[in-house]
């Protein structure tokens, strides 16, 4: 838990190669489950998505590493399961937006607890809004899936619940419009644009 660090005279230069964001990529991940179809994430390490993976496989997705990061299909309505947030290595909070709302819609009830951090499930009552089955009490939400959401006019509060809203859209009847869309940008810099090269009906709006 603690970092030391001894100053040097001057630094050189070298060569780092950036990993891929596991938060960016798990969100591609679910909404291949939302959605259904198929995947291929290049350049993402599987480890570092070893939590979501195990709750997507237990749910029903097929996913398998690949040389250059992970594969995964999903064929079916997916089973909720039931889920808790925890620091690392636990499964990351910042995945539980889109988690649950991929929860909106699969097959049965699901107990998601949030355990880091206070004020993350604003976008509840959104999805209630296009059509989900969610009730919220302290730091828990509990997940009834339905069949299909409904589109509607929704607000992102911030940037993951945002990337949740957008993801449910996907498995709404109708279109859905994500106001105060600029919070998704903080930390997805095109996430409608990877979304329409898998095939979905996607726009930023100005």
């Amino acid at each position: 838990s603690t970092v030391l660090i001894e100053g040097v005279e001057e630094l050189t230069p070298a060569d780092g190669e950036i990993m891929a964001d596991r938060i960016e990529a798990g969100t591609l991940l679910v909404a291949c489950g939302i959605a259904g179809g198929e995947i291929e994430l290049v350049g993402i390490r599987p480890e570092h998505l070893d939590p979501l993976v195990r709750h997507l496989c237990a749910m029903g997705m097929r996913i398998s590493p690949t040389a250059d990061g992970l594969w995964a299909r999903c064929d079916r309505r997916l089973d909720a399961v039931d889920l808790r947030t925890m620091p690392h290595p636990g499964f990351p909070t910042d995945l539980m937006p889109p988690t649950v709302a991929l929860m909106a819609v699969s097959a049965g009830r699901a107990f998601v607890a949030e355990n880091v951090y206070d004020g993350r499930f604003l976008f509840v009552d959104e999805l209630v809004r296009m059509g989900g089955e969610l009730s919220t009490e302290d730091n828990f939400v509990i997940v009834s899936g339905v069949d299909r959401l409904s589109g509607a006019p929704v607000r992102a509060s911030d940037v993951r619940a945002g990337a949740a809203l957008v993801l449910a859209g996907l498995a709404a009847d109708g279109e859905t419009v994500v106001h105060e869309g600029e919070h998704i940008d903080r930390g997805y810099p095109d996430l409608a644009g990877q979304l329409r090269a898998l095939g979905a009906d996607v726009i930023r709006l100005p």
